[in-house]
């Protein structure tokens, strides 16, 4: 193993607390707007078309320069891209909320996903570096993973206590104690081996084509939802994105420094985590999506009530993530947590494909997200984990950001795919039962609890099929080491690196 791996920070426990703090703000951020956003629409005069902007410019901007985000932490240090990344989506945020028109919103939100693009990575890459310990590691992967899958749902319920209680101007506000108290910590206490960096130079192409490329992907899943999925502007952006990426690869294999070294993502662990993790994620923002609407349109519960709804699922991802998975991640391979993780998740999905109109939150709501909390806590903790071990540590920031990108592409899929799936099936439902009906509000309704119920059947169906790619692919971890991620460094195929051996 390089010698930079050895790197042992007497103060990495401290530096995880303000690692997991910035990591918590990016990810509540993605949904802890959405409950706002009504509010935000109401108060800036907002059209209906133009309020999804206010998701979609933050997903652009993040999911198409997560990549180049990665290899600038490579490039700068991670420490140093930490604190600009928090120091900027601070003031991006600052300027979210103190918004006065519609135009200024969305520009925040952009700033927001650019920084953002700079933090996650370098988030999790200075956390790989930090941690080379296994033992040390399964449990600061636990408490990492735990907030990336339970992130989410600590955003609705913030989301709804600051919109009822004070203004929907707080959802963005709230991120600048987050960021100083992050920053402040990472600059007092933070540290990673020099050697870590990566010298070469910046591939300007490849920057170029990825962020095109994936920005093209993102917004043709968002115009997919909206438009519809043969339309000619959803149809002209898949095929562009085709183009860039493919073209993006090509150049990837070509370049002597690579924005994203092939090495990284042909690994058949990591390639298999990135997949894995990109689908479970497209199953999680179905039950976010739906679940939201249900106990809000059809059970009526306030926002505040809603987000409370969720804290059991947070309590399984944190369970599932720190007693689970990091007990368990030294003793038996990983695919043996992400596979059973994975299936967990889909029972409890399963479970909710039984929503009615008058479903029991105790009788089927409850045990059904308890299911998927720990399920998916179970599967992120080693999938965060194996993700980034085994690479190089100068390509660690980039390892980093494929993670956030399968998950950030993942989401926009799951997003546009699976309300599609839901708008579709409820229009049927409401024209085959218009007759029957006994009023039209309780056709409407029913429509759309159908509707919800069709989409989260294929959650299930895609969450099965990510936890058979986790269980084929992944053959690394073990109790003894047994299996190895491939080093991503010059001669990686004759230097393997020991996976989580103790």
């Amino acid at each position: 193993m390089p010698e930079t791996a050895q790197f042992v920070d007497p103060r990495r426990w401290k530096a995880l607390i303000f690692i997991a703090l910035a990591q918590l703000m990016v990810v509540l951020d993605a949904t802890i707007v959405n409950i706002a956003l009504p509010s935000a629409q109401a108060d800036l005069n907002i059209s209906d078309g133009n309020k999804q902007w206010v998701i979609t410019a933050y997903a652009l901007a993040f999911g198409g320069l997560l990549l180049f985000g990665g290899r600038i932490a490579d490039l700068w240090g991670r420490k140093q891209t930490f604190i600009v990344g928090l120091v900027g989506f601070a003031a991006a945020s600052a300027v979210g909320g103190a918004a006065l028109n519609s135009s200024m919103l969305l520009g925040a939100r952009a700033l927001q996903g650019a920084f953002g693009a700079l933090l996650a990575p370098s988030a999790l890459s200075l956390l790989s570096v930090t941690f080379t310990d296994a033992k040390e590691r399964a449990k600061a992967f636990g408490i990492f993973g735990a907030i990336a899958g339970g992130g989410g749902a600590v955003g609705l319920i913030l989301g709804g206590v600051l919109t009822e209680y004070m203004d929907w101007r707080w959802t963005f506000f709230v991120n600048i104690p987050f960021a100083i108290v992050a920053a402040a910590g990472a600059i007092a206490v933070i540290r990673e081996p020099v050697e870590s960096r990566n010298p070469s130079r910046l591939d300007i192409p490849g920057v170029v084509l990825a962020t095109t490329g994936l920005v093209s992907l993102v917004y043709g899943f968002t115009r997919a939802e909206s438009d519809g999925w043969s339309a000619g502007p959803t149809v002209g952006l898949f095929i562009a994105a085709a183009v860039l990426l493919a073209a993006f690869a090509v150049v990837e294999s070509r370049v002597k420094a690579p924005l994203l070294p092939l090495r990284v993502v042909t690994d058949r662990n990591r390639g298999g985590v990135y997949a894995s993790l990109g689908l479970a994620i497209i199953g999680m923002f179905g039950l976010f999506l739906f679940l939201t609407y249900y106990m809000q349109i059809v059970k009526g519960y306030s926002p505040v009530k809603t987000g409370l709804a969720f804290l059991p699922m947070v309590a399984g991802m944190i369970t599932g993530s720190t007693q689970i998975g990091a007990r368990l991640m030294t003793r038996v391979p990983a695919r043996l947590l992400m596979g059973p993780g994975f299936l967990a998740a889909s029972a409890g999905m399963l479970l909710l494909t039984q929503l009615d109109l008058d479903t029991s939150y105790p009788g089927l709501i409850l045990p059904a997200i308890l299911l998927l909390g720990l399920g998916m806590g179970t599967a992120f903790m080693p999938a965060m984990s194996l993700a980034t071990h085994g690479v190089q540590p100068h390509d660690a920031g980039v390892a980093s950001a494929m993670v956030n990108t399968s998950q950030q592409v993942g989401g926009a899929i799951g997003t546009a795919l699976l309300n599609t799936i839901a708008a579709s099936a409820t229009t049927e439902y409401a024209k085959s039962h218009a007759l029957a009906a006994p009023s039209r509000k309780a056709l409407a309704l029913q429509s759309m609890v159908h509707g919800y119920t069709t989409a989260i059947w294929w959650a299930v169906g895609i969450l099965v099929l990510a936890a058979t790619i986790a269980v084929t692919l992944i053959n690394s971890g073990g109790k003894d080491g047994g299996g190895t991620v491939a080093g991503s460094g010059d001669g990686a195929a004759e230097e393997a690196v020991p996976v989580m051996a103790h």
